[in-house]
């Protein structure tokens, strides 16, 4: 089976422009493709899982990844699946969360010479002269077309500021700029930037009279239709100081029963012959169908000695009670010499809130040593946290809390 058909029956492709076109660069080996990632974050995450799966397989296949990143985007936000603009960030946070991504990427993606480009979009777009551009690409652009965009639209109502109506041409000159000076000729994004993409595509066609194609990938949705990768507590990172290892297996070893055949598809790279067999597993063999996905994508971020090690403490822990040699855990700083379980909640991103944390403690989901916390107002001592504690959090979630 060629890639292009691989990526079909993975659920991969989403919407494409020229069908044909894309599956003979692909198949051929002559895509040089881009995905950009604009630096929200001093770390790549789940949402990002998908997108760095898919330029591995592609290099794999002999095509040529183009890895964009957003130093120059990250200056305006990009405002699709948002209900509010983002938050303004400095020239110095972009830079840091540009090499912290580089670092993460270098571990799915191999660069050097005839293989994966890197690029920062900063360096040519912080040097755009402003009539320039409107006068060479904004009069490409048609405002009513523009308004009529899904990553438009839905921000109409509560407002869309001028700042980032102009993302999607910042977007659509960097295929423009790819194109002219690496041979671009295929893009690749989540399927909300549709919009964004085709501007792009259109761009290129009208400024050269070259064609250049654009494909977007399903985005990975659960079962209730929200993307994946977040947790009550917060977004589940691919740096292991801000999601631990073992907190990564377990998100993955804890999806819902309707959505682990769907991530073993598009995020592993398990034969498809083998995933194919799993269609008529049920009941406990889903559970077995989990502890694969989350041993293969943790074994694909943190390495298979890491990914051994959280399979063997997820096994303990389910198994066999609460050995905590590979439990996740935190140090807590402790003013007196006691301190509430709910600070001890949110200091540990067990929570997101102490709202949260109260409603768990009521509705009997907090459990200290093994037992279950009646009182919102319980407290852990200074005694108690030296010899440290371990927090269990609904059925699943396990924790050990040490005073620093």
């Amino acid at each position: 089976m060629q890639i292009y058909e691989e990526l079909k029956q993975r659920g991969l492709i989403a919407q494409i422009t020229d069908e044909d076109k894309v599956k003979d660069l692909i198949n051929s080996g002559s895509a040089r493709f881009y995905i950009g990632f604009d630096p929200t974050a001093d770390s790549l995450h789940v949402g990002h899982f998908m997108a760095l799966c898919l330029m591995k397989r592609l290099q794999m296949a002999g095509n040529t990844p183009i890895v964009l990143i957003g130093g120059g985007t990250g200056y305006i936000g990009d405002p699709s699946g948002r209900s509010d603009m983002r938050s303004m960030m400095t020239k110095e946070i972009i830079e840091h969360n540009c090499a912290c991504f580089k670092k993460q990427m270098e571990r799915f993606i191999e660069f050097g010479d005839n293989k994966a480009i890197m690029l920062n979009n900063a360096d040519w777009l912080l040097k755009l002269n402003y009539i320039d551009l409107l006068r060479e690409v904004g009069a490409c652009f048609s405002v009513n077309n523009m308004l009529r965009a899904e990553c438009y639209k839905q921000r109409m109502e509560k407002g869309l500021s001028f700042l980032e109506f102009n993302y999607m041409i910042m977007q659509a000159y960097d295929f423009y700029y790819l194109n002219n000076h690496y041979d671009c000729n295929l893009q690749f994004g989540g399927d909300d930037q549709w919009s964004n993409m085709l501007a792009g595509s259109e761009l290129i066609r009208r400024k050269t009279g070259r064609d250049a194609s654009s494909m977007t990938i399903t985005l990975l949705l659960n079962s209730q239709g929200k993307k994946m990768g977040k947790t009550a507590s917060g977004a589940v990172w691919l740096d292991k100081n801000k999601t631990s290892v073992y907190d990564f297996y377990q998100y993955w070893r804890n999806v819902e029963d309707s959505d682990v055949l769907k991530c073993i598809r598009m995020l592993t790279f398990l034969p498809l012959d083998e995933i194919e067999k799993m269609d008529s597993w049920q009941g406990e063999r889903l559970n077995k169908a989990k502890e694969i996905l989350a041993f293969e994508l943790t074994k694909l971020v943190h390495g298979e000695d890491e990914a051994k090690k959280a399979k063997e403490a997820s096994k303990a822990l389910f198994e066999g009670g609460l050995d905590d040699s590979n439990m996740p855990s935190s140090e807590i700083d402790l003013d007196g010499d006691e301190i509430l379980i709910v600070d001890v909640l949110v200091k540990c991103n067990l929570v997101s809130s102490k709202g949260e944390a109260k409603r768990l403690i009521i509705q009997g989901g907090i459990s200290v040593d093994n037992n279950k916390v009646e009182a919102i107002d319980f407290k852990l001592t200074k005694k108690q946290l030296k010899n440290g504690v371990k927090i269990k959090k609904g059925k699943k979630v396990f924790h050990k809390v040490i005073l620093k």
